[in-house]
């Protein structure tokens, strides 16, 4: 009896081991933290959507608002120079302060409309054009009319591209919805 309780042992831990190794990826959520800031920023132009703004943080800064690459900075990973002409005070608390999600995904949400508004001139995807715009620079999405033959951008808006999704599904759970199409 005792070694054929020790088989079923070894071999439930052989089968949870193989379910825990092949288990699908658990999908991207929206941190609890940062929900209302991202369904705000979300409104600020119909061409954003939760889901959308979710993937780019994502990709961006994987929700960490301590992020910097040595260039851009915060959870909306700035430039200076962006955050500059971007970045404002939505806290009410008298800094625009890139390192407080409070103010940088307000930001992106503002800028990201203005580059939606900078590249609906070239024919391509609007958001694929406006994710690599916000990557590269208009300047490059302009000059390329398209997205531009830039490795880092290009899978940056791939990356982007197939987070909506996930995030379309997270979101919808999160708010006891079902998800829609547009993803708002």
């Amino acid at each position: 009896m005792g070694l054929a309780f020790g088989a079923v042992l070894v071999v439930a831990a052989a089968l949870g081991i193989v379910w825990w190794l092949t288990r699908p990826p658990a999908l991207p959520t929206i941190p609890n933290q940062y929900l209302a800031t991202v369904q705000s920023a979300a409104k600020t132009c119909p061409e954003l959507s939760v889901p959308m703004l979710a993937a780019q943080l994502d990709a961006e800064s994987h929700w960490n608002p301590q992020a910097d690459s040595g260039q851009a900075q915060g959870i909306a990973q700035f430039y200076p120079s962006t955050w500059a002409e971007w970045g404002k005070d939505y806290t009410g608390d008298g800094k625009a302060d890139v390192w407080n999600p409070a103010d940088a995904i307000p930001a992106q949400g503002a800028y990201m409309c203005h580059l939606f508004n900078e590249v609906k001139s070239i024919p391509g995807d609007p958001t694929q054009l406006a994710l690599a715009a916000y990557n590269a620079g208009p300047g490059a999405v302009l000059k390329a009319q398209g997205i531009p033959q830039i490795p880092e951008t290009q899978n940056y808006v791939n990356r982007i591209e197939a987070l909506i999704p996930k995030y379309t599904q997270t979101y919808a759970k999160q708010i006891g919805a079902s998800p829609s199409p547009s993803g708002n």
